[in-house]
């Protein structure tokens, strides 16, 4: 039996920042922002709202859809770049929160890779024996090491959280194959000073050329081809570099994930979240074969193939 997924939740703040707000902020405007990133709306958390209650209101609907007790838990792992302090970790204060009173409990930084990261060492842990239930977080509170004068990233992200709950599946579902890597030498690229900070010119060159490697990648390991792709979820950070690995698949457009433009740029949140929603919108099916593939900061990066199901 391999690890897979049990259950799925999100969390996605009620505050709604549009592209026309942003044109009456800073010279931009609604039409290039769309052209260059497909972003039209991104969601954008209030003072009373952090990174843990985001994470945490997460990973409580998806131990309820996965049908067990938080005290069954045996490991959290929260994938973040923007926790509430530097410590203790976002792991430890969801661990409180959501009662999951048995639980080890550590944080991940890997930017915008940090939900695959976390899923695959869930998996470890999983195959292992060592523990039954995983619980995987990626979340993000974006706005708050925003540049709201710096047009080139001020238009990009946004806040959220999704959530996993990983276990033993069914035969022939679950993980099939990952892959995960790291290229220090390009982290000049992406960081935080006081802001984050970007050269949105070497990263997207390196996201477009590492998505659609990672995606073949992966699909090989599992000793699949091309075709036999259901469904791809990439990285929402730009419509260019979404549809660049959806061309190296050969997939057609219905069946690669699309949320960017409501969400935005939700880093380690991303992948989670588009996945809860292209479940409850049926676009993923049970013994579908999805592959996960994203890049962040470090520069990180990460794939996951997977047969659909509990």
């Amino acid at each position: 039996m391999n690890a897979g997924i049990l259950g799925i939740g999100r969390c996605l703040p009620e505050k709604i920042l549009t592209n026309f707000e942003l044109e009456q902020r800073m010279e931009t405007s609604d039409e290039w922002i769309r052209t260059m990133t497909g972003i039209e709306e991104r969601r954008i958390a209030g003072d009373e709202q952090d990174t843990s209650h985001m994470a945490s209101e997460a990973a409580q609907k998806a131990i309820e859809d996965a049908g067990i007790d938080p005290a069954e838990v045996g490991l959290i792992l929260v994938a973040t770049v923007t926790g509430d302090q530097p410590f203790p970790s976002m792991a430890t204060v969801i661990q409180q929160g959501i009662g999951a009173v048995n639980a080890a409990a550590m944080d991940i930084s890997a930017a915008c890779a940090g939900f695959m990261y976390g899923v695959v060492t869930a998996k470890q842990f999983i195959d292992s024996d060592v523990y039954k239930y995983v619980l995987v977080v990626g979340v993000e509170k974006l706005s708050k090491i925003t540049d709201w004068e710096d047009r080139n990233t001020a238009v990009l992200f946004g806040d959220g959280a999704g959530a996993a709950v990983i276990g033993k599946v069914s035969e022939g579902r679950g993980i099939l194959s990952f892959e995960l890597g790291a290229d220090g030498s390009g982290a000049k690229h992406l960081y935080q000073d006081e802001y984050l900070r970007m050269n949105g010119r070497e990263v997207f060159k390196f996201a477009v050329r590492q998505m659609g490697e990672s995606a073949v990648n992966v699909i090989e390991k599992a000793g699949l081809t091309k075709e036999d792709v259901d469904f791809l979820i990439p990285h929402q950070a730009n419509i260019r570099i979404m549809e660049a690995s959806r061309q190296r698949l050969e997939l057609p457009i219905e069946k690669m994930s699309k949320t960017i433009h409501k969400y935005g740029n939700t880093s380690a949140a991303s992948i989670p979240i588009s996945l809860v929603e292209d479940v409850e919108e049926g676009r993923i099916k049970d013994d579908d074969v999805i592959v996960m593939v994203g890049f962040g900061g470090g520069l990180t990066w990460g794939g996951i193939a997977m047969r659909w199901g509990k």
